[in-house]
């Protein structure tokens, strides 16, 4: 008895030997052209209403977008963000790093003050520290508890302008302390145990080994704090302060051409706001050197 073993199967197509010879086709994308077309035509559709509608009063837009006035209420927008951006950081950093410390009692107070201005709406603020002189009638500077040396007038000291930039800075410190100590906290813990090992002071290792590394995370999320403040100086109109919006709110409350007059406020709050963010670009690519963003 033999074992014999069946022919093998015959091969129904043969492999190409020269893959360069095979047909490539693309992947076909349907419904992605039908989603392009729709866009484009309302996009269209968008600018051809901006270009013929006559309610929007472009001859008046074109106007006030550099008068004088509006110019000025501009440069008051642009100190409220420069000095609310700048005071609140500097109070956010020490509040950052009350939070870092190893003392429950500052981490307390840090986490209270966090806890209390995120939870207050902005304008309650700015009303308050407008009112503030309700409180207190005058500031005296001494001994704690004990005799002064001198006092201010609060009605004088605190204006609207500086009751706004207060509010601002005193809300924009709870958001920017949490955002350093995010940063603060992304910086791998063992370059600092090296650092002191090495014998480096624990300033110097914050100021030129944690903060550098730190500003690669801070500042995105910074930028969008400083934007957002930017724009969120129109509430100080609540306080009869000329900013834009509130000399916008003037102006047509005068000729009653509204929608040319927020568009103006709109144009400047855009233009305004890409050139911060083409700021904050520049800034983060000097940042980002030695690594891949």
């Amino acid at each position: 008895m033999s074992l014999t073993s069946d022919p093998p199967l015959a091969r129904t197509s043969v492999e190409p030997e020269d893959y360069g010879a095979l047909k490539v086709v693309p992947v076909r994308h349907p419904w992605r052209w039908v989603a392009v077309f729709v866009t484009a035509v309302l996009l269209a559709q968008f600018v051809h209403g901006l270009a013929t509608n006559s309610g929007w009063e472009w001859e008046v837009f074109a106007e006030f977008f550099t008068a004088e006035v509006i110019l000025k209420a501009v440069w008051v927008t642009l100190q409220l963000t420069f000095y609310g951006t700048a005071l609140g950081f500097a109070l956010g950093i020490v509040l950052a790093f009350m939070r870092l410390s190893a003392s429950p009692f500052l981490k307390a107070v840090s986490f209270a003050y966090i806890w209390a201005f995120r939870s207050i709406p902005l304008i309650v603020q700015l009303l308050f520290w407008f009112n503030l002189a309700y409180l207190y009638k005058e500031l005296e500077f001494g001994i704690p508890f004990g005799p002064g040396f001198f006092s201010f007038d609060t009605m004088g000291l605190v204006g609207a302008m500086s009751a706004a930039v207060l509010g601002l800075a005193l809300h924009q410190a709870a958001y920017a302390a949490e955002i350093v100590r995010g940063g603060v906290l992304s910086v791998d813990s063992g370059q600092l145990e090296a650092a002191a090992a090495l014998g480096i002071p624990r300033l110097r290792q914050i100021r030129r080994i944690v903060l550098p590394q730190a500003m690669r995370s801070i500042l995105p999320n910074a930028a969008n704090e400083v934007i957002s403040l930017f724009k969120g100086t129109s509430i100080v109109s609540v306080m009869a302060i000329g900013e834009l919006f509130y000399q916008v709110q003037v102006i047509y409350g005068r000729n009653g051409r509204v929608v040319p007059l927020l568009m103006v406020a709109t144009a400047w709050y855009i233009l305004l706001t890409t050139a911060l963010s083409v700021l904050q670009h520049y800034v983060e690519r000097h940042f980002a050197k030695g690594s891949t963003r």
